[in-house]
């Protein structure tokens, strides 16, 4: 899976900039470094500290190609675990593509994605888990999503999970051992205290399970649905939170007939919004087929914010709407729009004073600015920051494999069943809880995850 060779590739992004970065490591980085590099203290890089920065010229057929700044860093005491240099030169395309080409010719080979992350995991620099956490970092668009990679980078969750590896791989060696002797009937490994150790073991596999979904929209963004009847405001809503004519606006009902999505960032948290078509009953096959999107739209939302206008609806369709989509994962936001506009229906506002309501103008964004607050506090209750949280999909995977191993396990005690057949669902969940961090795994689990880094990391 990996290589002796000395690879190079750019680290910071392609094209025109004031600086760029190129990173080279491997076993000859140092050495193919010194013959390109005329240091302005005339000292080879070979004879340098490690972590040190050196100002010199990039040479090409004794001419000097580009003046550069040269980090060094000796393994194993670089990202990488090997000796890795990186140049900061000037931004040109043009310099940056001489430099590589001038390391190639010289032995050095372009990196694959995310080859130089792979190979700090190969040579013990962090595990899987951190590995991929330095992806999401990458591509966090948002304060949760940064939150959570940074959550992974620390390696709580990896430690979380070897300690229950090495507790289970604890009593499966005692039970193993008990097989060793089984005519002198010997029990090294008490049933209890395994009893114990199991049901903790299932309850935190549960626990960092359920996270996911938390920790997935955090990392995605939060989907809000945007519903109501036409004319309610819905498209002028989505405008004034984009801070852009997103959605066509009309005073014809029926107007939006399909959805319309954008994202926005509010206090760090990434929100999905979706305008829907008008919710009502319609002839019309294109508005019907709009409508039938709406609900699927909002089945798949996390927060639905139900826009009505007072002086056009009644208390019974408000019930009606609000019991058709009440779920337990979606969190239901009554927003009563036009309170520009004089109320005609007090009695409705005397009935709905039982509910928690935002009251707005659509297209007023200091008034909208009460509903993105309510929407902040409302991630804050759906998704707890808690100790951990997990996002990605691959661990999330394992973890129900290890569960059901350790359920499995559980039902052995119960059942008495043999100490062979019980080491076997032990060493199952041991080993689906080891995909997670890397010590257990394959080129193919590899590939797959590395070939969606960029080059250069």
């Amino acid at each position: 899976m990996i290589s002796n060779e000395t690879i190079i590739a750019l680290a910071t992004p392609n094209g025109l900039g004031a600086i760029s970065v190129i990173r080279i490591s491997g076993k000859n980085s140092i050495i193919t470094t010194d013959k390109l590099f005329k240091a302005k203290n005339k000292k080879p890089l070979s004879k340098q500290k490690s972590h040190t920065v050196n100002l010199g010229h990039i040479l090409k057929n004794g001419n000097e190609l580009d003046e550069v700044l040269i980090t060094l860093f000796k393994g194993p005491h670089s990202y990488t675990g090997e000796d890795t240099i990186e140049i900061s030169c000037h931004g040109s395309t043009y310099i940056q593509q001489e430099i590589i080409d001038l390391f190639i010719d010289n032995g050095v080979r372009v990196a694959n994605p995310g080859e130089f992350t792979l190979r700090a995991f190969i040579n013990g620099k962090m595990d899987l888990n951190q590995a991929e956490a330095v992806a999401d970092l990458i591509a966090s668009e948002n304060e949760g999503s940064h939150k959570l990679a940074m959550q992974q980078m620390k390696s709580g969750f990896s430690n979380d999970l070897k300690k229950l590896r090495e507790e289970l791989l604890h009593f499966t060696s005692m039970i193993e051992l008990e097989l060793d002797f089984s005519e002198e009937d010997v029990e090294f490994a008490e049933r209890g205290e395994f009893k114990k150790l199991t049901n903790k073991i299932q309850s935190e596999l549960k626990t960092l399970i359920d996270s996911f979904q938390s920790g997935n929209v955090l990392k995605n963004g939060i989907s809000v649905a945007i519903a109501g009847k036409p004319n309610a405001g819905k498209s002028s809503l989505l405008n004034t939170l984009l801070n852009e004519d997103k959605a066509i606006v009309s005073d014809i009902p029926g107007t939006t007939r399909d959805s319309i999505e954008d994202s926005i960032i509010i206090d760090g948290i990434k929100f999905r919004f979706t305008d829907t078509a008008g919710l009502r009953e319609t002839k019309d096959e294109v508005e019907s087929k709009g409508i039938e999107k709406t609900k699927e739209k909002i089945s798949n939302a996390k927060i639905l914010l139900y826009l009505f206008d007072i002086n056009d609806i009644n208390i019974n369709e408000i019930k009606s709407s609000l019991k058709t989509f009440k779920r337990d994962d979606l969190s239901i936001i009554l927003v009563r729009n036009k309170i520009d506009l004089k109320n005609k229906n007090q009695s409705l506002l005397k009935e709905l004073n039982d509910r928690e309501l935002i009251e707005i103008s659509a297209t007023d964004s200091k008034s909208v600015s009460k509903l993105k607050k309510r929407l902040v506090n409302e991630v804050d209750i759906l998704n707890p920051y808690t100790d951990v949280i997990i996002s990605n999909s691959r661990h999330y995977e394992a973890l129900k494999k290890a569960l059901k191993a350790i359920e499995e396990v559980n039902k052995g005690l119960k059942n008495n069943i043999s100490g062979d057949l019980l080491s076997v669902d032990i060493r199952r969940s041991i080993e689906h809880l080891g995909e997670i961090t890397g010590e257990i795994t394959n080129d193919d689990v590899l590939g797959n995850i590395f070939a969606n880094f960029c080059i250069g990391k």
